[in-house]
């Protein structure tokens, strides 16, 4: 009835094994369209631009996203950070995206209070999870670091200007009751920014030490 055990001592059924101990698989799809054709593929996005600090950000977050599954529940896997200039001056100078992890039970509240959400796969633009994403809410310093591609603005007096896209591509997960914040560093404090996330909620486990 089954094909093989595997080095560890587990059934495989009508399959093989790596020399590992892996089961062998063959992928019908990538795994970016997998994870997004499970249909929990979320964005979510500030709508109220924020001035850009002119330092390394410490415990003020243009915008936190909050996982508030219970123990044991999804955890969420982040695609993408993202930022976008609504508001240039007349001088060229540059901005970067700084993202922190705050660590499981993490306790600073979060107001829910972004209504611009997005589902990847059509789906109604709610909130379907237990997710918080608000704006300026104070947050840990746990440490703040950059990510992405550095934003030249070149354009003068342009209002808007450009975005940034942060690609994560699953380097960083949040499990339940864990956070990450996002700001943006600039050259200068009068550009302001909205920004937001893309990630996917999934059930795993994850080493949170």
């Amino acid at each position: 009835m089954y094909g093989l055990v595997d080095s560890y001592g587990n059934i495989v059924q009508n399959g093989k094994t790596s020399e590992e101990g892996g089961i062998l698989v063959s992928q019908v799809y990538s795994p970016e369209i997998e994870l997004a054709r499970r249909g929990n593929g979320l964005s979510a996005m500030t709508t109220s631009a924020v001035a850009a600090l002119v330092a390394r950000p410490t415990t003020l977050a243009i915008a936190t996203l909050a996982n508030d599954e219970p123990a044991g529940g999804k955890s969420y896997i982040m695609e993408a950070a993202m930022a976008f200039n609504l508001v240039s001056t007349a001088l060229a100078e540059g901005a970067s995206i700084w993202l922190c992890v705050h660590p499981v039970g993490s306790s600073e509240a979060i107001t829910d209070n972004i209504s611009a959400r997005g589902n990847m796969t059509g789906k109604p633009v709610v909130n379907p999870g237990l997710s918080k994403f608000g704006t300026e809410d104070t947050v840990a310093d746990d440490g703040w670091f950059p990510w992405g591609p550095h934003l030249p603005i070149t354009l003068v007096g342009v209002t808007p200007s450009g975005a940034i896209v942060a690609p994560i591509d699953g380097k960083i997960i949040i499990p339940p009751t864990a956070r990450i914040s996002i700001q943006v560093v600039a050259g200068l404090a009068t550009d302001t920014f909205t920004v937001g996330f893309r990630w996917y909620e999934e059930q795993m486990a994850v080493n949170t030490g």
